[in-house]
């Protein structure tokens, strides 16, 4: 299954027996991959950025199943001054960061390495050199097996590879993005702080370079089916209204829901969409887009589409 578990409520609204309830039936029905990070959910007063990875780190030690899952976490967002719920003191992405932070991680989840580990956001105020060989000093000495990039505009993602590549380093495999089935108008940006849009621009480089993208956000908070989730702002255009028949119309002749059809679409274009769950129910409607299958008249549809 080809989905990541989004895991942001994990341990604080989500409480700890319905973590586990969600995380055994996303493995029972063959999901793997769990995206966390080390400051989930620090924006929420009274949070300290800590709880979801615990969650996840008390799941893995009562099940024992660390080698059943791949396991994503990140760095470089976490506050570093006690009930900070901005950007403004983000532990950032020096090397002592990245250091101190990975131990914090594997600490909280319990276990002595990670699959993935991502920057969470960019960080002009530190050298590309400088985080990028804290990160390949990670994956030598074992504490992950690859490294990816969130919120990087493509020509800094290149930048990034290319030092990589010049120092003989771990590259970026990975990009995290916000992206669904509805585009933005051209030139637009999001009101919250340190999330990035996929882009056309962004698109080509992944499939030039063979990456890989971890779309977030996918539900666009659950505004393709409920009423009281308006849809943003940043989607309010012409194309929308088409875009939104056509995705309703498939979903009726598929008879699945319109997050289905989002979250299959994404799945046909090889992204893996980060789909945050709170209920049973929300994982289950996610699980069952895995098994819907789109023939090339529909996915041609929805491309065409807006």
């Amino acid at each position: 299954m080809n989905i990541a578990l989004g895991t942001i409520p994990f341990g604080t609204t989500v409480s700890e027996k319905d973590t586990f309830a969600i995380l055994d039936r996303f493995v029972e029905a063959g999901g793997r991959m769990i995206d966390t990070a080390d400051n989930y959910p620090f924006w929420v007063p009274g949070r300290t950025g800590d709880e979801s990875e615990l969650a996840i780190g008390s799941w893995l030690a009562a099940r024992g199943n660390r080698d059943q899952v791949f396991l994503s976490t990140k760095v470089g967002a976490r506050p570093t001054v006690p009930g900070d719920t901005t950007l403004d003191s983000a532990e950032g992405l020096s090397a002592a960061a990245i250091r101190t932070a990975v131990e914090g991680s594997l600490r909280r989840l319990g276990t002595d390495r990670v699959d993935l580990y991502w920057a969470h956001i960019e960080d002009r105020s530190v050298p590309l050199e400088e985080t990028l060989g804290a990160f390949d000093e990670l994956v030598r000495a074992g504490r992950t097996a690859a490294i990816g990039a969130s919120n990087l505009p493509s020509w800094r993602l290149e930048r990034a590879r290319n030092v990589s590549a010049a120092h003989g380093w771990t590259p970026y495999t990975h990009l995290q993005l916000r992206h669904t089935y509805l585009r933005p108008r051209p030139h637009t940006e999001l009101a919250e702080a340190g999330h990035t849009l996929t882009t056309d621009e962004h698109l080509a480089y992944l499939k030039d370079t063979g990456m890989t993208l971890w779309a977030y956000n996918t539900l666009m908070f659950g505004a393709y089916t409920r009423e009281d989730r308006p849809i943003q702002d940043i989607y309010h255009h012409s194309g929308t209204t088409h875009r939104l028949q056509v995705l309703h119309e498939t979903a009726r002749e598929l008879g699945a829901t319109p997050n289905q059809v989002v979250l299959a679409w994404l799945l046909a274009d090889g992204h893996v969409p980060i789909v945050g769950v709170s209920s049973l129910d929300q994982l289950e409607e996610a699980i069952g887009a895995t098994e819907l299958k789109l023939d090339d008249e529909l996915k041609s549809r929805l491309d065409a589409a807006g």
